[in-house]
């Protein structure tokens, strides 16, 4: 594990407890976007319940949140479509250069 301490006490970010965290947090220093990413085979999807639990940790937190679940193949994410929050993302290794956005206005806009 590599953990930038550092760098997240500046985000506010919370006190790092390892079943508390997503699989992966990466962080844009041009947008001020936090990314909770979360491999559905550890952990399962950013589930709402998972999204609201990391909001009220990340109560503090100065970067806007983008939530991922991140999985291997469409079909795997087929499997766990019921489960994933609105206004997230999914993110699939056999089509690593497309997002899917779980609706909301954030991410409309013309192609």
């Amino acid at each position: 594990m590599h953990i930038e301490t550092k760098e997240l006490k500046k985000l506010n970010f919370f006190e790092l407890s390892h079943d508390e965290l997503p699989d992966v947090i990466a962080y844009s220093k041009k947008n001020n976007w936090l990314y909770l990413i979360e491999a559905v085979y550890s952990s399962g999807p950013m589930s709402e319940t998972r999204v609201l639990g990391l909001k009220k940790m990340l109560k503090d937190c100065k970067a806007e949140l983008i939530f991922v679940t991140a999985f291997l193949t469409k079909n795997d994410c087929r499997k766990w479509m019921m489960d994933i929050a609105w206004v997230t993302e999914v993110w699939t290794a056999d089509n690593k250069d497309y997002l899917i956005h779980f609706n909301g206005h954030k991410f409309l806009g013309a192609y």
